[in-house]
């Protein structure tokens, strides 16, 4: 089993700016931003930095003068292929210079995307735009029981959306399944890119607990798709698609005979007293302390069924504060369910 840290990583490097509440929000984001945004082809020839009000700024024809962001502004630097920390050093006028004397000539035209007045992205001919709208728009058709997981540490979501990327992270929390007698559900990564920051991808897995670090604790059946923008780009959105379905299609194959386990252990005691379903639990993982705690909460709703000691368990370990003791209880909890198989 691993454990995944794509969503962590997302968690710390992301601003409160690019958090998106749902998969809703987060698609009318970016369906706006697509409707904003225009592709110009332009000759080199016809693209000239220049001052502006003491700033270095993009030409475009003549169609006015463009502002570049900190992403767009590296793009430029990489036609060129000049050093951006080395431009960032020089004064508006002499970067200007710089760039003016290095940028790519030649006949094939430059990609600009725009946005109002500033430029979002600057590539050449051989680089196809995907958009994050478009591929969010096919999430909402096909991965409908999916939601992001809950809020982590300092209200991530776990749906990220900046200049240079969106990021989702969606779980199925009422897909549980047996996979070789324990309890785990699915979920997957998707990411993507419309300013050539990142590949298009997804990563789908099955799951026993995610913390509030955002952290995938014990997937299994990882499976991963990565594509370059290139020309055939829009043909990920179909794998894409495929690799879901095929995850759903599992989901509800396994989730009947989940249920079945569960049906079984609302039926099933793991022991006939108090001090019988203590040393049950402590046998199979459980701390002495944490088993004594959900013996007498299962005793208050008088049954020591293997259900309500999960259950149980489940209450105590959502109290507790630190991450790795409630992920610990988890996945304890979730492996006596296997009793019931």
């Amino acid at each position: 089993m691993q454990h995944l840290t794509r969503a962590h990583d997302e968690l710390f490097r992301r601003t409160p700016d690019e958090r998106y509440p749902s998969l809703d929000a987060l698609w009318r984001h970016c369906q706006e931003e697509k409707e904003k945004s225009v592709e110009q082809w332009q000759p080199p020839a016809l693209i000239h930095p220049e001052i502006n009000e003491g700033v270095l700024t993009l030409r475009l024809d003549q169609d006015g003068t463009y502002r570049l962001n900190d992403w767009s502004f590296s793009q430029v630097c990489q036609l060129a292929r000049v050093s951006k920390d080395t431009v960032n050093k020089l004064r508006p006028r002499t970067a200007t210079e710089v760039l003016t004397e290095t940028f790519p000539g030649g006949t094939r035209p430059i990609q600009v995307l725009t946005q109002g007045d500033g430029v979002r992205s600057i590539h050449g001919a051989s680089y196809t735009r995907l958009y994050n709208a478009d591929l969010l728009s096919m999430l909402q058709e096909f991965a409908t029981d999916f939601q992001p997981p809950q809020e982590a540490m300092g209200g991530g979501t776990g749906l990220y959306c900046g200049e240079q990327d969106m990021f989702c992270f969606l779980i199925d929390p009422t897909g549980w399944a047996e996979i070789e007698g324990e309890a785990f559900a699915p979920g997957f990564f998707l990411w993507n890119s419309e300013v050539g920051k990142r590949s298009v991808g997804i990563q789908t897995f099955w799951f026993q607990a995610v913390c509030q670090n955002h952290i995938v604790w014990d997937a299994v059946e990882v499976v991963e798709f990565t594509r370059k923008h290139t020309a055939k780009v829009y043909d990920s959105m179909d794998e894409i698609r495929r690799i879901i379905e095929q995850l759903v299609e599992r989901r509800d194959a396994r989730r009947d005979g989940f249920m079945n386990v569960i049906r079984k252990a609302m039926q099933e005691r793991l022991g006939a007293d108090a001090d019988e379903v203590l040393k049950a639990l402590v046998k199979h993982g459980i701390p002495r302390g944490v088993g004594h705690e959900a013996t007498e909460i299962a005793k208050q709703h008088g049954r020591f069924t293997i259900f309500a000691l999960v259950d149980a368990l489940t209450r105590i370990s959502g109290k507790l504060q630190n991450a790795g003791d409630r992920t610990e209880i988890d996945v304890k909890a979730a492996s006596l369910l296997a009793l019931a198989a």
